[in-house]
């Protein structure tokens, strides 16, 4: 059946298989997998395969030396941008909760990365981020408090050099943000952090459908 244009695609069993597919397609080493039990155990949500590997493949074609990471959970994100990143590369990785920053330091460890690759600092993101250098980063992801969505963006701008890119996860919010039922705060912050995106004229953006949403845009010269 014909589609007009700006309507919602129905979500066939094919593509989501498809999906599915994409997901499985990327090998995780162990280091990965320790990761991942561990965010389990705690009771996080990792990032999927799918979008640590696109997280992965933006920091190597960015050629990122410096990355901004909010949201460290137990490591998972953070061993894919560091997979490609360059080899004198630093990640600086944000989280309020230091017990799960340590889980991540033993995840880099068991992946083969030197300690200096990567900069923990234990706090509240809008606390942390104004103290980072201007336009000191290659690239920014953004996986924390989602109602902070809109703060963490103004902050992301400041630090991106021009050509760098943010990048924010779980816009899908389980596909609440695209139902027209009543959402809550969050959900409601997520659809203004898409609209301040694609109307930004700073920004250069897409959204990529890997695991529950990607949203990326390039901070333009």
């Amino acid at each position: 059946m014909r589609q007009l244009r700006g309507q919602e695609r129905v979500i066939t069993a094919n593509r989501q298989t498809s999906w599915a597919f994409a997901d499985a397609f990327v090998a995780e080493d162990e280091a990965l997998h320790w990761a991942r039990d561990r965010a389990l155990d705690a009771g996080l949500r990792s990032v999927s395969p799918g979008t640590g590997a696109a997280l992965r493949l933006l920091a190597a074609t960015t050629d990122a030396k410096a990355v901004a990471e909010i949201g460290t959970g137990t490591g998972v994100s953070g061993l894919y941008l560091l997979h490609g990143m360059r080899p004198d590369g630093v990640l600086t990785t944000v989280d309020p909760e230091p017990e799960r920053q340590q889980f991540a330091r033993e995840a880099f460890r068991a992946a083969g990365f030197a300690a200096n690759r990567a900069r923990f600092i234990p706090g509240r993101a809008l606390d942390v981020l104004p103290r980072l250098a201007d336009g000191g980063y290659d690239l920014v992801f953004c996986d924390g408090d989602r109602l902070e969505s809109l703060d963490c963006l103004a902050e992301s701008l400041r630090l991106l050099r021009p050509g760098g890119l943010v990048c924010f996860e779980g816009v899908f919010a389980d596909g609440r943000t695209v139902d027209s039922a009543a959402q809550p705060a969050e959900v409601l912050r997520l659809r203004e952090l898409l609209r301040a995106v694609r109307e930004s004229q700073e920004l250069m953006s897409t959204l990529l459908p890997v695991g529950d949403g990607l949203l990326c845009a390039v901070r333009r010269g």
